[in-house]
């Protein structure tokens, strides 16, 4: 309600004519930098960045390697880091071996994370947050 429109979510239509799809059965090896949009249906063997705009992996994408962009919807696999600047979406069937640095996080129920979680501040710099009272003895 208040402040709602502050975080509209990013939508891989608002880069008509700036928008790459990897195929379901496309493999592309090696790093790929881009502006505008990237679909992953396919998969990807290596680094993905985007200075501006939206990496979205699909539920049959696949991506080993780091990704780097201002908004990451994933609704498929990734093996490495992933850096979303503004906006990180996980989907039900996401499944994610690496860390996750964000600003602003939507989980679905189901979605799997095998890494840690860091903020970021809004200089992109990640922020420790300190452990809740009570599960220090949990992290031994």
């Amino acid at each position: 309600m208040f402040g709602a429109d502050k975080h509209k979510k990013i939508e891989i239509g608002q880069f008509g004519g700036k928008t790459t799809i990897i195929a379901q059965d496309a493999e592309l090896r090696g790093d790929l930098r881009f502006t505008g949009a990237l679909q992953v249906d396919g998969r990807v063997i290596g680094n993905i960045e985007a200075e501006q705009g939206l990496v979205r992996i699909s539920e049959h994408g696949y991506v080993e390697g780091v990704v780097r962009a201002p908004s990451v919807l994933v609704n498929g696999q990734v093996q490495g880091d992933v850096h979303a600047f503004e906006h990180l979406e996980l989907d039900a069937k996401a499944r994610i071996q690496g860390d996750l640095h964000y600003r602003f996080m939507e989980m679905v129920m189901g979605a799997q994370i095998n890494g840690k979680l860091c903020y970021l501040d809004a200089d992109r710099q990640p922020v420790d947050l300190p452990v809740p009272t009570g599960l220090e003895e949990l992290e031994e």
